[in-house]
């Protein structure tokens, strides 16, 4: 129990860093981001970016630790996914006007998926199957 507590939490501390360091990123790279960022008022293009980097690579390295923490107990790696998606559904239901109802709905969905692809990939680095 110790243990599955422990990955989780790591996930979401992995996930918050990461989020952080790659919104900084993308805030430097992306023209025209930084000055939408606080208004919401994102183009199609700082949207998908957002959907790709924030919010892709996060979930992947955040269920790559909790799965390698877990040592790849699925129930662990779904908690995960269901905290995270639970911690930001509210925020994308106060937001729900800023964004149409597809980015919303990526997001959160990506959340669950994008967890698993990282716990999965941890499964195939750290123990690869002989065929």
């Amino acid at each position: 129990m110790i243990r599955a507590t422990l990955a989780v939490v790591a996930g979401l501390v992995v996930w918050a860093i990461s989020a952080t360091g790659v919104d900084v990123l993308l805030r430097s790279m992306l023209p025209g981001y930084a000055a939408a960022e606080p208004h919401m008022q994102f183009t199609l293009g700082m949207m998908l970016a957002r959907l790709a980097l924030p919010g892709a690579i996060p979930s992947v390295l955040a269920g790559f630790v909790t799965a390698w923490i877990a040592r790849q107990a699925a129930r662990v790696v779904t908690a995960l996914a269901i905290v995270l998606v639970l911690a930001f559904a509210p925020s994308h239901y106060y937001l729900w006007t800023k964004f149409p109802p597809w980015y919303h709905l990526t997001f959160l969905v990506s959340l669950f998926v994008l967890t698993w692809c990282g716990a999965r990939l941890q499964g195939l680095l750290v123990r690869p199957r002989l065929a």
